[in-house]
């Protein structure tokens, strides 16, 4: 037997050329890995208008005290923003994983401040407003979780079975119902911040009293004297004061009555959205009961 060891050949590429065995690539192929295009996730068009709105968001919030007219116009504009959002993702397939925990996280995150508001706005209806936040926030929160522990790979929080819930699918699944109960949700709720400018109905403190014009017995509300900050009468915060005790209740009533039905009916949707969800979950954790031989018998 001869004592000289063959050499190896190298290994050749399917367009012919040599590539060394030790998993490293010739120096062209390294050039062509290294110019593929990467993108930025954080710059989609989708993700950027989620930015402003939660730029808009905040401005409406800082200007929600005394400025209703300013605040619902924000608000209104970056609730409308939502549904622009979806459009771009579809035109410049950019649907994301993250623009869509954003989209969500924006929405509760607007809903609740507002709510928040009126909780101190009508103090009798605190523990309906507390109410709301928590069923909203449990009931998208246990559907994520449940989206993401028991669904495929990759499944977006809007795909829902049929099967599983024909009202769910119905809501996430077409557009024109997603749109119209999201929007007059937030209608409703701005319009309930209007009337706590307007109405003496919902805001006794905005009738006259005999401690002067500024006085109010209710905390939170745009004639209570502290939240003027020591504004003087030409101030700019004093003039909006005094034209907000002078808005006109007859359209934010309208609103409100419109969008009242739309808004319990979104309520209700949460409900079932946190049942199913919640029974999604149970029946994941029976599976893997099973699998671990739970529970043993005696």
């Amino acid at each position: 037997m001869s004592n000289v060891r063959a050499r190896k050949p190298r290994a050749q590429t399917p367009n012919g050329s040599n590539r060394k065995l030790n998993g490293h690539a010739n120096p062209s192929e390294r050039h062509a890995q290294s110019t593929e295009p990467t993108e930025n996730i954080f710059l989609f068009y989708p993700n950027i208008i989620g930015y402003s709105r939660i730029i808009l968001a905040i401005a409406s919030l800082y200007y929600m005290p005394l400025h209703p007219r300013t605040c619902s116009l924000l608000y209104s504009i970056s609730c409308l923003l939502d549904a622009l959002d979806g459009v771009a993702a579809r035109r410049f397939n950019q649907s994301t994983r993250f623009g869509a925990v954003l989209d969500m996280v924006t929405d509760r995150c607007t809903t609740s401040c507002l709510l928040v508001f009126l909780s101190s706005a009508f103090p009798r209806w605190a523990l309906l407003f507390q109410g709301l936040i928590s069923l909203d926030f449990a009931s998208h929160y246990m559907h994520m979780y449940a989206t993401l522990a028991m669904g495929s790979s990759g499944q977006s929080h809007k795909k829902i079975d049929q099967s599983r819930s024909r009202l769910l699918h119905l809501y996430y699944n077409n557009r024109i119902v997603l749109f119209v109960f999201c929007a007059l949700n937030e209608l409703f709720f701005i319009a309930l911040y209007l009337l706590s400018f307007s109405s003496p109905i919902l805001s006794p403190s905005l009738l006259p009293t005999n401690d002067g014009p500024g006085a109010s017995s209710q905390p939170g509300t745009p004639a209570h004297p502290s939240s003027m900050l020591f504004a003087t009468p030409g101030s700019a915060w004093a003039m909006e004061l005094a034209r907000a005790n002078k808005m006109d209740s007859f359209w934010p009533w309208v609103i409100a009555g419109i969008s009242l039905p739309v808004m319990a009916g979104k309520q209700i949707l949460n409900v079932i959205q946190l049942v199913k969800a919640s029974k999604w979950l149970a029946e994941g954790d029976i599976e893997i009961r099973r699998a671990q031989g739970l529970p043993k018998s005696k």
